[in-house]
């Protein structure tokens, strides 16, 4: 893609969510994102087949930009728990801008064949992004060599549900948010060192034999 090329994609998304924040994601059509832009309609249409294609575009994006500032915060961070909390704060930074449409982005989501899932086919090149920033996160950290494989996986899936308590917590800037990973960071650390125990370790074998069965 030429530097025009990308320079028109960009602005038919950043038209996009500017009109998704003040109209809502369901009053806003691709017409009108197109004449907002100032581009005919074919011209966005070849961008972007779809709304939905404008919202995937947004998660590669924002987990791009999460991954990139997860990298600079741990830089020099050894423990899990500071790790994955500077990964988490990543993501929400990268998603504030975006917290006034969240819910709908959600309610779009949420049928198990939208191509905005977090698990469909769609969203591949994100979600394998995503699972690749919870890789790097226990890089070098002190995980159990059996729950290694299956762990970025499981951070992920952890991070889903703090992405849906953040679309819905309504505190002055998501401070709950903020507050729920600081405490939950350290939690999944103790969890993940309690998992070698002994006492622990059939348990958490049998949960993890229990995922790969139902795994989506």
């Amino acid at each position: 893609m030429d530097g025009k090329s990308a320079q028109t994609k960009a602005l038919v998304l950043d038209t996009a969510l500017g009109m998704f924040r003040t109209k809502g994601f369901a009053k806003t059509t691709m017409r009108a994102i197109a004449a907002q832009a100032g581009v005919s309609l074919g011209s966005a249409y070849y961008y972007f087949a779809s709304k939905d294609e404008l919202v995937l575009e947004l998660y590669r994006e924002s987990v791009a930009e999460q991954r990139a500032a997860a990298a600079v915060a741990m830089d020099g961070v050894n423990g899990l728990a500071d790790r994955l909390k500077a990964a988490l704060h990543a993501g929400v930074d990268a998603l504030t801008p975006y917290h006034d449409f969240g819910g709908a982005f959600i309610s779009s989501a949420l049928p198990p064949r939208s191509a905005l899932s977090p698990f469909g086919e769609a969203s591949r090149e994100a979600r394998e992004n995503a699972v690749g920033l919870f890789d790097d996160v226990i890089d070098g950290t002190k995980v159990p060599h059996f729950l290694r494989p299956q762990l970025p996986e499981l951070l992920w899936l952890a991070y889903m549900g703090v992405v849906l308590f953040w679309v819905y917590d309504t505190s002055a800037n998501q401070r709950r948010t903020r507050t729920l990973i600081d405490g939950a960071a350290p939690l999944v650390a103790k969890l993940v060192s309690f998992s070698r125990l002994p006492v622990v370790k059939p348990l958490v074998e049998e949960a993890l034999a229990l995922k790969a069965k139902v795994q989506l």
